[in-house]
């Protein structure tokens, strides 16, 4: 089962050399695409069995022994993460089916996505900062050609401020590392954990956390570090927006949990309440981003903004109601937002714009697609019973238990404000009459599409709701899931211990 650890880093990279070797065969690429994101969910869903059952599994590559080598670490929260970035992946293979056009399939479209898997699957196993560096840029750069492929002017504006303020974040993040190995004299999370409480340079310690926290919170796109975000997250085709809002940030939302519940609990009085602020305007200015907008997926890039908030307001409060609150937000909104933007894909197809004035009527020719629209919707929203309630109930009970009284009143006005941007969306898109008339409610490209691709389409947006609808109705095993993830977060000696082969 250690070796197994290594397996959602390994095949999607065997996947996508696989396809290079059917060049020019988009066909093949598809179906291995699909095969490759099913195999890889499986052995996930297999990985996750074992870390619940067993504990921690680490495995030290090369035989290089922690903290001299490379580790790959599977903690509850670090498997969680490979699971739903498979269940992710899966569920955007199904959608590209249906939505991608063959110009960019051409242009290794496929492989590039099975790439970008890799890059988050290593970034979340890593047990090594420097690694986990490297995976970023992993990211990075796959995550650069998805978003410019295609070379529409919009796409090259977006991509270059994306890879711009991205590369600065690395830089940073690159000192922060340079400088941390020189006070610590190790780079390996648990070392780390094991050695920064006996250090005496605590004040430089501080300095380097902000330099991190400053670092991922630009992939985490808090305030005020978001601006990249909603200039380019619209630009793409739907399947490529989907999987960023779903996967991306919540790769800087995981880095600081990580690095600021295992590594940098020093000075918890400074850092955290900086991410209590930081998380409080975080949620404001995306929820007012989102309310001054009119395009479909303009509304959702901002309301990412507002709900990586929650997720920082979780961490702030630093306690364990708090953090698993935090985990538990994190799960369900990958899975919500993903479905959002690959609703938004759909509408597309139907009108042929994602202008909210250009819109209407959905709901009259498409009641179906209307409910699977309100699922998700107000699941973001925190309507009860749907897995966003519980979400946002646990992180403002956490903030109430510490008398955090202010900021739970500004937790409490941004889901009012989000209500009403997903009120705004369902009745300009769904509600209203269409503007151009009942004779016209169809844009003229839909009619071209095949009955094999609407089902594409339409199949991974039914599964995400289903699962946004188990999560709400059955939140007490989930919610148990995230306390533990909390508490092995919390107290490090498990995740040191499996590391090191300490006793």
């Amino acid at each position: 089962m250690n070796q197994l650890v290594i397996f959602p880093i390994i095949l999607p990279l065997v996947f996508a050399v696989i396809m290079l070797f059917f060049w020019k065969k988009i066909t093949v690429h598809r179906y291995i695409n699909l095969a490759g994101s099913f195999v890889s969910l499986v052995v996930s869903i297999i990985i996750l069995e074992a870390v619940i059952s067993d504990g921690i599994i680490s495995l030290q590559v090369g035989g290089w022994e922690a903290p001299f080598g490379i580790s790959i670490v599977a903690d509850l929260l670090s498997t969680v993460m490979v699971v739903i970035t498979a269940l992710i992946g899966f569920a955007t293979a199904l959608y590209s089916l249906g939505t991608m056009d063959e110009e960019r399939e051409k242009y290794l479209y496929y492989p590039l996505l099975q790439l970008l898997l890799m890059g988050i699957n290593g970034a979340f196993l890593t047990g090594d900062i420097f690694n986990l560096y490297v995976w970023f840029e992993v990211m990075l750069i796959s995550s650069f050609v998805l978003l410019a492929l295609g070379g529409r002017r919009e796409q090259l504006e977006g991509a270059i401020k994306y890879v711009t303020l991205n590369l600065l974040s690395s830089a940073i993040f690159l000192a922060a590392v340079g400088i941390l190995y020189g006070i610590a004299g190790t780079l390996n999370m648990a070392d780390l954990a094991r050695k920064i409480p006996f250090l005496e340079q605590k004040e430089l310690l501080t300095v380097v956390s902000i330099l991190f926290m400053v670092a991922f919170g630009v992939k985490a796109a808090i305030f005020p570090l978001f601006f990249w975000l909603p200039a380019s997250y619209h630009t793409p085709p739907v399947a490529v927006s989907a999987i960023f809002a779903g996967l991306l940030t919540k790769v800087g939302v995981y880095a600081l949990i990580r690095f600021f519940t295992t590594i940098f609990v020093h000075d918890t009085a400074f850092t955290h309440n900086l991410l209590l602020v930081s998380a409080a305007l975080t949620m404001l200015t995306g929820v007012l981003g989102a309310a001054a907008q009119n395009d479909f997926r303009k509304i959702l890039s901002f309301h990412i903004i507002s709900q990586i908030g929650y997720m920082i307001l979780g961490l702030a409060l630093y306690s364990p109601l708090a953090i698993a609150g935090a985990i538990f937000y994190v799960i369900h909104h990958i899975i919500v937002k993903t479905n959002l933007f690959f609703v938004s894909g759909v509408v597309k197809k139907l009108k042929g714009s994602y202008s909210l004035k250009d819109i209407g009527g959905v709901y009259k020719y498409y009641p179906l697609l209307g409910l699977l629209f309100l699922i998700p919707a107000l699941s973001l929203a925190g309507i009860p019973p749907l897995s966003g309630f519980w979400a946002k109930f646990v992180v403002i009970k956490a903030g109430l238990e510490i008398q955090e009284y202010f900021v739970v009143g500004i937790a409490l006005l941004v889901g009012l404000l989000t209500l009403f941007s997903m009120t705004k969306i369902w009745n300009e898109v769904f509600w209203k009459d269409d503007p151009k008339g009942s004779e016209n409610h169809l844009d003229e490209s839909y009619k071209l599409i095949s009955n094999y691709k609407k089902y594409m389409m339409i199949t991974p947006i039914v599964f995400l709701a289903l699962i946004t609808i188990v999560i709400g109705l059955y939140a007490e095993p989930f919610f148990n899931f995230a306390n533990d993830a909390a508490n092995q977060l919390i107290d490090s000696s498990n995740y040191i211990n499996s590391v090191l082969g300490m006793k």
